[in-house]
């Protein structure tokens, strides 16, 4: 049975956490004067009404929460969140319609990084950093940052961390405590992200320039503030942190941590996920440039792996960046892009896409299988890490690819019956799911979304938040056996 003024209660509290972030680009606002500070004030006070609002009633409810109410808090607390996150772009009239403020929200709170915004060069400070603030907060999860808040509000928080955390390994934590995992996560998360803008700032990009690109580049949102991208400072420096910076938020979390604490590189190399998203995604950076330098697209191979190494990284991580438009490029180089960032990335990383620890288990099941046909009577085991697979997480990863491919496809046709054309449809469902963000064609990096049809909008936003709650969290609540007492 679901406990409706339990879920309530938690929902009003994430609200009420979540309200305060709009403080932030309001002193933004205030301070450089250029617009959008009444749309965050009005919005603070919407967001704090409706927040009591849903607690008053339920204030003195205590019960511990469950497997389906974890799920019920996720999927309506994104939903949730997502609405209020578009508040301030309506209320500053800064978008076009209702379609529009939603769709950059999801994009920004699901670490996306499409946007409906041309002329972001002159969009006022204070909206700038609101849309590179929804990354950050929605890279670790702004559920998690709740889980390690709300058990001094009365609030367990094991079944939300579960539904809320990426990956096929959900049980495992870094402390008994799931509130002490979640605060380790979230330090780690805010340490990189202040490194990562001293680096930037000192590469060459101004204050605001370097804390908004950081949000974006530890989230591997991919949100920047100029129109062109990276592509606005022309520096290999600051080209070459952001490299060293996707690559860190593509690893699981947990890693790093594991790192830190023991104060040795050793975790990393032992770890073959993260071995294997480093080695993938620098490997496919290199034959990219030979692609690229071979095929006469860049005069010498030095400036063929600048600008290959520095989009292949951004793509495959999930962020989204561009020094270049690579949709100008030998259609196999971005396809492969493409292709990376539906897997590349580690579970446990700010990074999207199946996962490359999922990835990992497919391929060695599929060769399992391949064994099997020689020696069909063999123990064949799954391994990873040294330790044997169960065979009901290989069967989740299974069931979690299939309705992935199912979505992919849905929503390829569904943009096509809206009116684009495949090649966009198809990299723009792909670039959505894994929240990516420019697609190719029509969507490409030098262009944004704010052309295609209201209906393609919509579509796009339902796959970036099946996408950013790896498809279970939200199917789930659509099933009769979610809602049977």
């Amino acid at each position: 049975m679901i406990q409706i003024a339990e879920v309530q209660r938690v929902l009003a509290l994430l609200l009420l956490i979540f309200a305060q972030f709009m403080l932030l680009p309001e002193a933004v606002a205030w301070y450089y004067g250029d617009g959008g500070r009444h749309a965050f004030l009005q919005s603070y006070v919407v967001s704090m009404t409706f927040g009591i609002l849903l607690w008053l009633p339920v204030r003195a409810v205590r019960r511990e929460l469950r497997n389906r109410d974890g799920f019920l808090i996720v999927g309506l607390g994104w939903l949730m969140l997502s609405v209020v996150s578009a508040l301030p772009f309506i209320l500053s009239g800064m978008t076009g319609s209702v379609t529009d403020a939603m769709f950059e929200a999801v994009s920004g709170i699901t670490t996306t990084g499409s946007t409906v915004f041309a002329g972001l060069d002159e969009l006022p400070h204070a909206l700038n950093f609101w849309r590179h603030l929804l990354h950050w907060v929605g890279g670790m999860g702004i559920i998690v940052l709740a889980v390690a808040i709300l058990p001094f509000l009365g609030v367990g928080g094991r079944q939300i961390f579960k539904a809320e955390t990426p990956g096929p390994m959900k049980d495992a934590a870094l402390t008994p405590r799931i509130a002490s995992t979640a605060k380790r996560l979230w330090l780690i998360y805010v340490g990189l992200t202040l490194v990562c803008a001293l680096a930037l700032w000192w590469a060459g990009m101004t204050p605001f320039d370097a804390m908004n690109h950081a949000f974006s580049a530890v989230s591997t949102g991919g949100f920047s503030t100029h129109d062109a991208s990276i592509a606005y400072f022309d520096s290999p420096l600051i080209e070459f942190v952001l490299i060293v910076f996707m690559l860190l938020a593509s690893i699981n979390f947990a890693t790093h941590y594991v790192a830190l604490s023991g104060r040795s590189w050793r975790p990393y190399w032992r770890d073959p996920e993260t071995r294997a998203t480093l080695g993938v995604i620098l490997g496919a950076g290199l034959l990219a440039a030979l692609y690229l330098w071979s095929t006469g697209e860049y005069g010498d191979f030095r400036t063929a792996l600048r600008y290959a190494m520095f989009n292949v990284v951004s793509v495959a991580s999930t962020t989204g960046f561009s020094n270049t438009d690579f949709n100008l490029w030998p259609a196999f180089v971005p396809v492969l892009m493409l292709f990376l960032s539906s897997f590349a990335a580690s579970a446990g990383s700010t990074g999207g896409g199946i996962k490359m620890v999922r990835a990992l288990l497919l391929m060695r099941q599929g060769m399992r299988e391949l064994r099997q046909l020689i020696h069909p009577g063999a123990l064949d085991l799954v391994k990873f890490n040294g330790r044997r697979v169960d065979e009901q997480v290989i069967t989740a990863i299974w069931g979690f690819f299939f309705l992935y491919v199912a979505t992919l496809g849905f929503a390829t046709l569904a943009l096509v019956a809206a009116e684009m054309d495949f090649y966009s449809a198809f990299s723009a469902a792909i670039a959505h799911i894994n929240n990516m963000g420019p697609g190719l064609n029509a969507v490409g990096p030098a262009t944004n979304y704010g052309g295609i049809s209201a209906p393609a909008k919509w579509i796009l936003i339902a796959t970036m938040l099946l996408g950013r709650l790896e498809i279970y969290t939200l199917l789930v609540l659509f099933t009769r056996a979610f809602w049977r007492y």
